[in-house]
């Protein structure tokens, strides 16, 4: 199989349209204008030495290994810091080349460990393989005298050594074997955006820093792995490569984190995992990675992980190991069962963001097919939703309308009620590479989130809203637009409904619209906001990015149809460097709506109501569908409780710690009486589970995710499934024991069914996505290559909808009993609900869930940073300890919710967006308190996981 191989160019690529010829060596070659020498020479097959190049990064040229001679000049200039020149002509090997280069490699090694045998990085070190291209055969200048290399020298204390730096827990530094290259540094910069490290010292006293001289752990190092992938030596090491060996082959695959969709190279030893490497033909993530994809795989083999099938009859009952014959028999039995007994509508189902496009549209197939009813619901139900409502209204699908190359283009960047350093890391460290280089930023978020202010950035206007008047300041920015004429009136008349624009434009003008009488209501100044909106309308290329903080409210989609609205308003839309873009939370959200899995849609977001769209999937199926729209999970709970929804079949989502008001989701799932759990852990979902079929990760699997950008990329199987079988496998196995036909051999016969009945993936294969790499949906016959830019010549729904959007206060309000406004969002180093990351070494940098509040509110109530206080609102209360800090406005408070001892969600009301009951995270009242431990729901809680997580076998067995 061996190692997927990568070429190194030594420099980036230049993106000029003009060509330049050049000879190197006698052969001719021609290039872009602005290519170095090194590139150039690469491109003909020449791989001039480097050290201190690499393509990742721009050119800096200390190593002098790269040298060369030029016809017509003097000197041996660096070749990575040359362009290439129409006629030039180059050599690459002479004589002095030769011995400058002989020499250079001599002063290196003179000061570096001759422990090549022992070392990590043997056989995958490059200052060793150039030491070889460049014919070293000995050292002259012997290794005596100052050095970093040995502790002591002639018995003495060498002040110049410095002991391995072990305080990461993912990498090593070893300052013994550092060329002071930079290339760490530079990556550190200009690829993750940090400067978190330095060059400290000079002349022979230099050497690499993670801030002021502090450990890896103690400085701003955000772990993403840009600068162990940039180190030509074993300076900077991969714990596992050492521990493990270097990898013998490898497989490209997609990261199941978030909703960036990076590509990496899994490398192997054997069925073992060594690293996982980022891919640099990956399109969405272009090489680079962050601390959760490169490092955090370890819960694949964590002990709690669970192998073997289980069924209990009771939830009061420990666990029972159980052959998947059992298990499955079981699981069918008792649906049928219930439907016997309650109806036909009394099952349901909910599809998993983190399973794969193929394994998602079978879990719908299954209740649609053999449930025969739509009550299929996903976790997007509680998250975006309501970017599927307003952007379908308003544009006519419910997508992003960009790829992540389009940033490179954008003038001024709007993020509103994201945080993507923390939520899509590598996507941030595209946007602030653009920032840097002179893009204008726009902020809209309570909390001064870190893309605000950080190195070389700082946001132009941040406006910090209350939460809950994100609308009334998303469309008193359109009122300035409007009211200042400052609106593109050529494109709305061309793309949009003239009629429509105008009732729209004489709403957003009213003076209730206005800032002064908004900013007052949010808490903003009214004058940020108006220089907001000119910013954005008149800085050239505006492109807007939201997240979680603009759909999870009571009017999340009246936010996106504000925000859809003002990109058609200032003619941002259906050209590189503009749009409007969700920035997705999990690996496969986009997917999972994509492949049907709302109780209104069939797959390619048809409603269930179209006869035509019915007859597609009938006349396939071989059986007559529901044409009413099935429940919301909302709904399934709610009936639960009411008594009449029995039974649900759970892939891969924790719905008892991710969805809201924690309480009720336990009441609705404690009501039921068969609750199938399909994941890899006992999640907390599970406490309340009859059923457990465990689940496969995605190194066990082939299929496909959809990244938010609607780009489809393949999952390739890495190892077999520790469980079995894959979790396709096991959806199939139970609609066979349900008496379905089905009889998939492979993933691709269910993309290629997937293909067939829904027009936007037409032209999707596995065999056309390993010739393309990645194609951005939809991929058809009027789009081959697939679509990185919609709606560039039209909108799909024709012309682009005007909708006005009126301000409704939340029914959430504070009071003299709950003052306070908590929000909530995420970490860097952890994950959704943490199921995953928590079960690796993640937990050095968030081990618990912290409650964020303003200094002055602190003070009021006599808190200290790290008390542990008490968090109360109208829904529950639980205890967790304080963070103070000035990035929460005062009256706001913050926490996230990645750790199920705090649940957050008990917390959270049942609040919910009135077109999708995507629930109102955002806008919850509450008090804070000084607190002496544990809520009672905390103590009662912990004492029922304990209880419901008992497994007999396992108890036996001791």
């Amino acid at each position: 199989m061996g190692l997927v191989q990568e070429i190194d160019y030594g420099t980036p690529a230049s993106t000029s349209e003009k060509q330049v010829t050049l000879t190197v060596d006698g052969f001719t070659v021609t290039v872009p204008e602005g290519t170095s020498i090194m590139r150039a020479s690469m491109e003909a097959g020449i791989a001039i030495p480097k050290l201190c190049a690499t393509d990742m990064v721009d050119a800096f040229g200390s190593c002098r290994l790269c040298l060369v001679e030029i016809d017509g000049r003097n000197g041996t200039p660096s070749s990575c810091t040359t362009p290439v020149a129409l006629g030039m002509v180059v050599h690459t090997q002479t004589g002095r080349l030769k011995d400058i280069r002989r020499g250079v490699m001599e002063l290196y090694i003179s000061d570096h460990p001759l422990d090549c045998l022992t070392c990590a990085a043997n056989g995958d070190c490059e200052l060793q393989t150039q030491a070889g291209v460049v014919g070293l055969r000995d050292v002259r200048y012997g290794y005596d005298g100052d050095n970093h290399v040995f502790r002591k020298n002639d018995g003495a204390e060498n002040f110049k050594w410095m002991a391995k730096d072990e305080s990461n827990p993912y990498f090593t530094y070893d300052p013994s074997k550092c060329i002071v290259c930079s290339r760490c540094v530079r990556a550190c910069e200009e690829v993750q955006g940090t400067f978190a490290l330095t060059i400290e010292g000079r002349g022979f006293e230099s050497r690499v820093s993670p801030g002021t001289h502090q450990l890896f752990i103690d400085s701003e190092c955000v772990s993403c792995g840009a600068c162990v992938q940039a180190c030509p030596t074993a300076t900077l090491s991969e714990k596992s490569v050492i521990k493990i060996g270097q990898p013998e082959h490898s497989v490209v695959t997609t990261c199941a984190y978030c909703g960036v969709g990076c590509s990496f190279k899994a490398e192997m030893r054997g069925d073992e995992l060594v690293r996982m490497v980022p891919y640099k033909d990956g399109k969405a993530n272009r090489g680079h990675s962050c601390v959760k994809g490169r490092f955090a795989y370890g819960y694949s083999t964590h002990k709690e992980r669970i192998l073997n099938p289980m069924i209990r009859e009771k939830v009061t009952e420990p666990w029972r190991e159980v052959s998947w014959e059992e298990a499955l028999t079981h699981t069918a039995n008792e649906f049928r069962r219930i439907q016997y007994q309650y109806g036909r509508t009394s099952i349901g189902g909910i599809t998993s963001s983190r399973c794969t496009n193929e394994e998602t549209y079978l879990v719908q197939k299954l209740i649609r097919q053999g449930f025969r009813n739509n009550n299929v619901d996903t976790c997007a139900r509680v998250c975006h939703s309501p970017t599927g409502y307003g952007l379908g209204q308003t544009f006519g699908t419910s997508a992003g309308t960009q790829d992540f190359d389009s940033i490179e283009q954008t003038d001024v960047v709007m993020i509103i009620g994201a945080n993507p350093t923390d939520a899509h890391p590598v996507f941030a460290s595209r946007m602030k590479k653009r920032l840097r280089k002179g893009a204008n930023l726009i902020v809209l978020d309570p909390r001064r989130t870190d893309i605000v202010r950080s190195a070389h950035i700082e946001a132009q206007h941040h406006l910090p809203l209350k939460p809950g008047t994100n609308v009334a300041v998303v469309t008193a920015l359109a009122h300035v637009i409007v009211t200042e004429g400052l609106f593109d009136e050529a494109f709305i008349r061309e793309r949009c409904d003239w009629d429509e624009f105008q009732d729209w434009a004489s709403f957003v003008a009213l003076p209730e619209n206005g800032p002064e009488v908004v900013g007052q209501l949010a808490n903003v100044d009214p004058e940020e906001i108006r220089g907001a909106a000119r910013l954005f309308a008149t800085g050239g290329n505006g492109a807007i990015y939201y997240g979680l903080g603009v759909t999870e409210h009571s009017q999340g989609s009246t936010t996106v149809i504000a925000i859809a609205n003002l990109a058609m308003a200032t003619g941002n839309i259906g050209r590189p460097g503009v749009g409007v873009n969700p920035l997705r939370g999990q690996n496969n959200v986009q997917g999972s709506c994509d492949m049907g899995s709302f109780p209104h849609e069939l797959p390619g977001y048809r409603h269930v109501s179209g006869d035509a769209v019915r007859d597609i999937y009938e006349s396939l199926w071989g059986v007559k569908l529901d044409d009413e729209p099935g429940l919301r999970i909302p709904n399934m709970l709610d009936a639960a409780v009411d008594g009449s929804f029995k039974g649900l079949y759970v892939q891969g989502e924790d719905i008892l710690q991710s969805d809201p008001d924690t309480r009720h989701v336990a009441a609705g799932l404690a009501a039921m009486e068969c609750v199938v759990v399909h994941d890899l852990f006992l999640n907390e979902t599970a406490n309340y589970a009859h059923v457990f079929l465990p689940g496969s990760t995605f190194l066990e699997k082939d299929g496909t995710f959809t990244n938010a950008e609607r780009r489809i990329n393949r999952v390739r199987k890495v190892m077999a499934p520790r469980n079995g079988f894959a979790d396709w496998e096991v959806t199939q196995k139970l609609a066979q024991a349900m008496g379905l036909a089905w009889n998939y051999q492979h993933p691709f016969e269910i993309m290629d069914e997937i293909a067939r009945t829904t027009p936007s993936f037409a032209k999707i294969s596995y065999d056309y996505l390993e010739k393309m790499g990645s194609v951005q949906w939809p991929c058809n016959e009027q789009a081959p290559e697939g679509t990185p830019i919609m709606h560039t010549s039209g909108f799909v729904r024709g012309k682009g909808k005007f909708i006005r959007t009126e301000y409704v206060a939340t029914d959430e309000r504070t009071g003299p009993r709950f003052p306070l406004l908590l929000t909530t969002g995420r970490i860097l180093s952890q994950y959704n609900v943490g199921a995953q990351t928590r079960r690796t070494d993640n937990v050095m940098w968030h081990s618990e869930d912290r409650l964020e509040i303003h200094p002055h509110d602190a003070e009021n109530r006599g808190l200290r940073d790290g008390d542990w206080v008490r968090l109360t609102s109208r829904s529950g209360e639980t205890t967790l300890r304080a963070l103070i800090t000035d990035k929460v406005s005062p009256g706001v408070v913050y926490t996230t919710f990645h750790h199920p001892d705090t649940q957050a969600n008990v917390i959270t009301t049942d609040f919910s967006d009135w077109a999708t009951n995507c629930p109102e995270y955002k806008v919850t009242a509450v008090q804070v308190g000084a607190s002496n431990g544990p809520s009672e729901w905390q103590r009662d809680y912990d004492e029922q996981a304990r209880n419901s997580r008992r497994i007999a076998t396992l108890e036996a067995a001791e």
